[in-house]
């Protein structure tokens, strides 16, 4: 029987790891762990992907989020808009009590359904064409971006004339622009300061 001492010991700060271990065995780095810590890489990916899959979301997987976002949001800001147009109406009016609760429940609930039905909507038709455009080019960059929101502010307002639809995709295009600068703006910043010399 072998006795244990502070040297030859695998979980002991002296050991010195590979000349009393058979060949094959490493030694662990902890006695309160059943693994050794150095299999586990530093850094770990986000999300699992398949093998061969890319390394990021596609716009498939983000459409979910950003329709989901734009109604959430809608909801918000339309419930908060129908309170205070609710809050106004009934105190012009003189509403008291549950006619006056029932009155403000009717305009918040209206102005936010309404709110979030627009916002979903558009967020729909957006996450049609970015996907589209994503898999007809075979790349998902900012032009995908403002193309995107171009043709969804011109299909959004198509049915309100030929000058509105031309509003709605002006109003697009200068979202997007926006977005697409705000994004590349690591790229921007090393342009401006690019020395030539």
């Amino acid at each position: 029987m072998s006795i244990l001492n502070e040297t030859n010991d695998v979980y002991s700060p002296n050991f010195d790891g590979a000349s009393s271990l058979p060949s094959g065995y490493k030694a662990f780095s902890s006695p309160y762990l059943n693994y050794d810590p150095g299999y586990i890489p530093t850094s770990q990916p986000e999300f699992i992907f398949l093998d061969g899959g890319s390394k990021q979301r596609g716009r498939f997987e983000l459409a979910f989020g950003q329709i989901g976002g734009s109604c959430m949001l809608g909801a918000a800001v339309g419930g908060a808009t129908g309170f205070f147009n609710g809050l106004k109406a009934t105190t012009l009016a003189g509403e008291t009590g549950k006619l006056r609760r029932t009155q403000m429940l009717n305009h918040i609930m209206k102005k936010g359904s309404a709110t979030a039905n627009t916002l979903g909507s558009i967020a729909v038709i957006y996450s049609a064409f970015g996907v589209f455009l994503s898999w007809a080019r075979g790349a998902d960059d900012d032009l995908n971006t403002i193309v995107a929101a171009t043709a969804t502010g011109c299909l959004y307002k198509s049915t309100a004339g030929l000058r509105k639809c031309g509003i709605g995709g002006a109003v697009g295009l200068g979202l997007s622009c926006l977005y697409a600068l705000w994004n590349s703006r690591d790229k921007l910043s090393d342009l401006r300061s690019y020395n030539p010399a």
